[in-house]
C-alpha cells in the first residue's frame, strides 16, 4: 500500500511539472509574438475605403499664376457634379467634388470641376464616358481630351474638368502643374484598369475610331452607350467590367465589346447563356435579350468574353477576335526589410532565452522533488520512502570467517 503512494505521488508531481513546464514555455512564445510586428488588413468603414483624401483639399488655392477667387464649393453628391449622370458617377465610384474659380492678373477667368473616385478605375471611366469623339487629344495626367475652351483629363483617382475664357499657348503647361499638385489615393488604387489594353490595334482592314474607348462599371452607363449587349446580359452583379470601342470596317462602324469577369468559370457561364439567348428569336424568360446590331461573333479568352457586332465580314471578325488573347500575369510581392520574425540574432536570442527557462524548469523541478522526499521523510518518516520491510538488501558476508566443518569418520 505504501509503495503504490508512492507511485501516486511521483506520478502527480510529474503531472504537475508538465503543466507549469507547458504554461511557461506558451507564456514564452506569446511574449516572442508581442514583439513581432504583425500585418493585419485594414477594416475600415465604406466611408473611410471611399473617400481617401477626405482631410485634405482637391484644387489648390493657387497654381501657374490662377488665383482662386471667392470660395470653394464642396459636395460629396454626384448631384451636384452633374444632376444628370448621378447614377453613373455612383457607378464609377464617385467620393466628393468640387468646383472652384480662379483668375489671372492678365484679366483671364477659369473654373474647375474636380471629382475624386474611389480608385483611378473610377476616374478613367468616367473620363472615357464625358470623352466625346470631336475632341482632341492632349498630354495631361493619364490622359487628356480638349474641345474649345474646355480641357477633360484625369490623373490617378481625379476627374478634372476645366473650362477656359479664353485659352493661350501655355493653358496645358499651366494644367500640367495642377495636375502634379492634386493629391492621389495610394497603393493600387492609383492604378489604370488593365482591360482597355486588350483592344485590338489598328490594322491594314480595321481601324481604331479616335475616343471611342468607354469603359463601363455599372448597367445605367452600359445601356446609356449603346452596346452590343444589354446590362442584363452582361450581369455586373457577378463582379463584371466592360470596356468598348468602335473600329472602321470596310462595310461601315464595327463594335468591339470585352467583357471581363473575376473567373474563366463565369464567363464561360455567361458565353453560354448569350449564345442561347442569340440563337433564339422569340425572347424567352429568364434569358437576356440582345441588341439587334446586325452580324454577332463572340468568343472567350481566359476570363474575358470578346464579342464583335456592326458590319464586318467573317475574315475581318476572326481577326478581331483573334487578336484578343488573354495571358494571365501572376506577380509575387515580397518584403524588401528584414523583421523581427524573420532576422537570425532574433531567433538565435529567443533559442537562448527558450533553453534558459527549460534549464531553470529542470533545477525547479529537482530542487522540487528533492525538497518533497525531504519534507516527506522528515514528517512521515518510514512510512513513504525508505521503509525497512521494503528495503531487500543481499549481504555477501565476505568478512565473516567460516566455521570449522566436522570431520568425516
Amino acid at each position: 500500500m505504501c509503495f503504490l503512494r508512492m507511485r501516486f505521488f511521483s506520478k502527480l508531481f510529474l503531472a504537475f511539472s508538465f503543466i507549469v513546464f507547458g504554461f511557461l514555455v506558451c507564456d514564452a512564445a506569446r511574449g516572442v509574438d508581442a514583439n513581432t510586428p504583425v500585418k493585419t488588413a485594414d477594416v475600415k468603414s465604406p466611408s473611410a475605403t471611399s473617400n481617401p483624401i477626405t482631410t485634405a483639399p482637391v484644387l489648390p488655392s493657387e497654381f501657374s499664376g490662377w488665383q482662386v477667387k471667392g470660395a470653394v464649393v464642396k459636395s460629396d453628391d454626384p448631384a451636384a457634379a452633374d444632376a444628370a449622370n448621378a447614377p453613373v458617377l455612383k457607378e464609377y465610384g464617385f467620393v466628393r467634388f468640387e468646383k472652384a474659380s480662379y483668375t489671372r492678373d492678365d484679366g483671364r477667368n477659369l473654373t474647375i470641376r474636380a471629382a475624386v473616385f474611389a480608385d483611378a478605375s473610377g476616374a478613367y471611366g468616367a473620363f472615357t464616358y464625358y470623352r466625346t469623339p470631336e475632341m482632341e487629344d492632349e498630354t495631361i495626367g493619364g490622359q487628356a481630351a480638349f474641345l474649345n475652351n474646355r480641357l477633360l483629363f484625369y490623373q490617378g483617382n481625379v476627374l478634372v474638368d476645366a473650362s477656359f475664357d479664353r485659352m493661350s499657348v501655355m493653358s496645358a503647361s499651366q494644367l500640367r502643374q495642377l495636375a502634379g499638385l492634386l493629391p492621389q489615393a495610394e497603393g493600387g488604387k492609383n492604378k489604370p484598369p488593365a482591360l482597355p489594353d486588350y483592344l485590338p490595334k489598328p490594322a491594314s482592314n480595321v481601324v481604331l475610331e479616335k475616343n471611342t474607348t468607354k469603359y463601363i462599371l455599372g448597367p445605367v452607363a452600359l445601356d446609356q452607350i449603346g452596346a452590343p449587349l444589354g446590362s442584363a446580359a452582361v450581369d455586373f452583379k457577378s463582379g463584371a467590367e466592360v470596356v468598348t470601342a468602335k473600329y472602321a470596317v470596310n462595310a461601315g462602324d464595327a463594335t468591339m465589346m470585352l467583357v471581363e469577369y473575376p473567373t474563366p468559370q463565369i464567363a464561360a457561364e455567361r458565353l453560354r447563356q448569350i449564345d442561347a439567348s442569340h440563337q433564339i428569336t422569340p425572347p424567352q424568360p429568364g434569358v437576356a435579350p440582345i441588341v439587334d446590331v446586325g452580324p454577332f461573333f463572340d468568343a472567350r479568352t481566359g476570363p474575358i468574353l470578346v464579342i464583335a457586332a456592326g458590319p464586318l465580314s467573317q475574315s475581318e471578325a476572326r481577326a478581331l477576335l483573334a487578336s484578343i488573347s488573354y495571358e494571365a500575369d501572376v506577380t509575387w510581392n515580397e518584403n524588401t526589410y528584414v523583421s523581427k520574425k524573420d532576422n537570425l540574432a532574433n531567433f538565435l536570442f529567443n533559442a537562448i532565452v527558450l533553453c534558459g527557462i527549460v534549464v531553470g524548469l529542470a533545477l525547479v523541478a529537482g530542487v522540487a522533488f528533492g525538497g518533497m522526499r525531504v519534507l516527506v521523510k522528515r514528517f512521515f518518516p518510514d512510512s513513504v520512502f525508505d521503509r525497512r520491510e521494503s528495503i531487500e538488501i543481499i549481504a555477501l558476508h565476505l568478512d565473516d570467517r567460516p566455521g570449522r566443518l566436522p570431520r568425516e569418520r
